[in-house]
């Protein structure tokens, strides 16, 4: 397998890959043009933002914005990204409909090992990350490697998405825990 290969299944790879360093190049030089490019020039940024993600034609995405790849992040119709937020995408990243993500949120497939002598080798590891539709993710939430986040749930200011969330649930914490369910 190619490292990009190892990197999509889940396994352990070398993020310095030439491959995978050429296309974060890529995809690094797409958002410093979209974060360079003025708001009210919005055909250029929706060009910009196609290019760089798997989206739908609808996404937006305020800047500054950055990412490590672009083509493992899909997300759905009614996609909103605001300013400041951060997406590394070693491993796909499914974002339903109608989704919002806050100012600064963190979603990140992009894991080390634990052994200092594997990380300092170069090795990595990046887990799926699925998001539901109709998700509110607050300002500084972080999802981390791994975690699926049910339909029709808003995740507090500042909380740390560890593990799956049920569906129509508000969480909150660090871990982020349903602390209320929505009638739905």
């Amino acid at each position: 397998m190619t490292e990009k290969e190892k990197m999509i299944a889940g396994l352990t790879y070398q993020a310095w890959d030439t491959e995978l360093t050429e296309e974060r190049q890529t995809a690094k030089a797409l958002c410093f043009q979209l974060n360079q490019t003025c708001p009210t020039q919005k055909e250029i940024r929706i060009a910009i933002i196609q290019q760089l993600l798997n989206s739908c034609d609808d996404a937006w995405v305020e800047s500054p914005f950055n990412c490590d790849y672009g083509y493992n992040i899909k997300t759905g119709t009614g996609f909103y990204a605001n300013h400041g937020c951060t997406i590394l995408d070693g491993a796909p990243i499914t974002i339903g409909n109608n989704c919002l993500l806050a100012p600064g949120v963190v979603i990140s497939t992009a894991g080390h090992p634990l052994d200092p002598i594997e990380r300092a080798s170069g090795d990595e590891f990046a887990k799926a990350i699925t998001i539901g539709n109709d998700v509110w993710l607050g300002a500084n939430v972080t999802v981390c490697p791994g975690a699926t986040i049910g339909n029709n749930v808003v995740v507090g200011a500042g909380s740390v998405v560890t593990k799956d969330l049920p569906d129509n649930a508000v969480c909150v914490g660090s871990p982020a825990k349903p602390i209320r369910y929505l009638d739905m």
